[in-house]
This record gives C-alpha cells, sequence and structure tokens, in this order.
C-alpha cells in the first residue's frame, strides 16, 4: 500500500510539471502580450521586458521559470493585480470560491443521494419517472444557462434576491442571500449526476442474490437495504462525491463571472484576457493539483469503502 502510494505520488509530481511546463510554452508562444499596449513608449516596453527576462530565448525563459517553480513561486500578477505575487492574489479569491462551492455541496450531495434512493425505491412509478425527468434536464443545460434564467426571473423581475454576489469579504446574511442564485446555478448539474448514479446503483443492489440472502436471513426489507444495498451502492459514488468535495477550491469560471463573484473562476478569466501569463499559469497549477489528488483520493478511497478491494498488492 505505502509502495503503491509513493508510486502515485510520483505519477502526480510528474504530471503537473508536465502540465505546467506545457502550459509555460503554450502561453507564451501565443500571439500578443501584456506589454502591447500601443500607448506605451518603447523605452517602458524594454524595461518591462528586461525586468521579467521576456527579452531572452523562450529557453531561458523557461530556465527562469523552473528555477522559481521549484519554489511555488509564481512571479508577481501582471494585469489582474499588478506587482501583486500571484500566490497572494491566489489565496484572497479562494474564501469567496469557498463559500460559494461549500454551501452548493451541502446542498447538492444530500439532495442528489435522497432523490436517487426514492426513484430506487420507487422504480417504475410515477414519482421514479418524475426524478428522472428533472434528472435529464439538470443534466442537460448547463449551469451557466440556469444563472442566466435565474438571475433574470428571480433576481430581476421578482427582485427576491441581488442579481450580483455582495462583494463583503466575511459572510453574512445579506452576502449569503446574494449567494442563493450562484449555489443553486452550481447544485443542479451535481444533483442531477448523483441522482442518476444511485437510482442505478441501488436498483442493481436491491435486486441481487446476496440481498435475497440477507432477507432469508431475518432482515426486513429497511435493515437489509440500509445494511447492504446502500453500502455497496456507494462505492461507485466515491468516482463523483469526492472530487466534488476537492473541486469547491476550484470554482466555476462562467457562473462566477455571471454573478460577478471575485473568486479563482473569475481571476483565471481576468488573467487569460490580459494576457496575465503568471496569473494563468499560477491558476492553472492550482486546478490542476486539485483534479491529480482527486484521482488520487478515489483510488485509495475504494479500498476504505470496500474492504473486499486491495490497492497495491502483489500480483
Amino acid at each position: 500500500m505505502i509502495r503503491y502510494i509513493a508510486e502515485r505520488l510520483a505519477a502526480l509530481m510528474l504530471t503537473l510539471f508536465i502540465i505546467v511546463s506545457a502550459s509555460f510554452f503554450i502561453l507564451r508562444l501565443m500571439p500578443g502580450s501584456f506589454v502591447s499596449d500601443p500607448f506605451m513608449t518603447e523605452d517602458v516596453k524594454k524595461a518591462i521586458e528586461a525586468k521579467y527576462h521576456l527579452d531572452k530565448p523562450l529557453i531561458t525563459q523557461y530556465g527562469y521559470f523552473l528555477k522559481d517553480f521549484a519554489k511555488l513561486d509564481f512571479g508577481v500578477s501582471l494585469t489582474v493585480r499588478p506587482k501583486v505575487p500571484v500566490n497572494e492574489v491566489i489565496l484572497s479569491k479562494i474564501p469567496t470560491t469557498l463559500q460559494i462551492n461549500i454551501f452548493s455541496l451541502i446542498l447538492t450531495v444530500p439532495t442528489g443521494i435522497i432523490l436517487g434512493i426514492i426513484a430506487a425505491l420507487k422504480k417504475n412509478t410515477w414519482i421514479d419517472h418524475l426524478i428522472s425527468v428533472k434528472v435529464i434536464v439538470f443534466i442537460s443545460i448547463p449551469s451557466f444557462i440556469f444563472g442566466t434564467v435565474l438571475q433574470y426571473l428571480i433576481g430581476f423581475k421578482l427582485g427576491w434576491v441581488p442579481i450580483l454576489v455582495s462583494t463583503e469579504s466575511s459572510l453574512t446574511m445579506s452576502k449569503f442571500i446574494s449567494m442563493i442564485l450562484p449555489i443553486l446555478a452550481l447544485s443542479f448539474g451535481g444533483i442531477a449526476t448523483i441522482a442518476r448514479y444511485m437510482r442505478a446503483e441501488l436498483s442493481e443492489a436491491l435486486n441481487s442474490d446476496y440481498m435475497l440472502l440477507a432477507k432469508s436471513k431475518g432482515l426486513n426489507q429497511v435493515q437489509a437495504t440500509l445494511r447492504h444495498a446502500m453500502r455497496n451502492s456507494f462505492i461507485p459514488l466515491a468516482n463523483i462525491i469526492i472530487p466534488m468535495f476537492l473541486g469547491v477550491l476550484g470554482g466555476s469560471m462562467v457562473i462566477e463571472r455571471i454573478f460577478g463573484i471575485p473568486g479563482m473562476g473569475n481571476a483565471s478569466i481576468e488573467a487569460i484576457n490580459g494576457q496575465d501569463h503568471t496569473m494563468t499559469i499560477g491558476i492553472m497549477f492550482w486546478y490542476s493539483l486539485i483534479g491529480l489528488i482527486s484521482v488520487l483520493i478515489v483510488d485509495l478511497s475504494y479500498g476504505i469503502i470496500d474492504p473486499r478491494v486491495r490497492i497495491g498488492g502483489r500480483k
């Protein structure tokens, strides 16, 4: 097990290095630059290029980048928040993104599981059909469409909640009310995904042979479902739920842009549009790290959820 984890961590670091290196070359080879302002004099442009080593060959720039990357130093932001270290900018954006996504998870996970259980227990009834229709709608329509519709109908037409999220740094009741619409927009897709998987897995488990064995030992339907069917049904859900929890630091680019949320997603769009390469690479590193850690934890969780699974054992 320890050897397996060590091998996966080594693969994670190598993958992360490849992603960041590829991002560096792609961004630097793209046309345009943040110093291409027509109102900027040539002397100022040359001074800025010399300061950030942009006047050096690309491979030399990559060497400077690797030297700083080894210390997890991505430099300073060039256009989003000029002269402010990238890590400092990211840390200032994380709390707002966390607030939105944590509340979204609190709504998404239990609601999706409950709907999936109800649909499985009421299979082929009107309740199951109603939940299935909602699942199809929620999966088919992107979250930014829901966000735009909610913003127009509930925020603009009815005026029940603010259209944009409050910019207060601390979490207050007024800020929470302003976050209701993006929370709902982010939740619909996750609810549908969890409900669909839960219904499929629980329906299969309820018709399995071990359920008949459990009932023959004296367990009623509720006891057999809770002790056996539910646990086995949660194993495939680890692929979905664990990345959702780790993804709370990632945020949603489009939703944050629509509702004016000063979080990670919005900052990444500003960095790309402003050709702030240092900021873009820093955020991309963060997103990649979250994704790779999610995959690693999902793999390790199988052995915890199901003791029959042995990870990294001898062949």
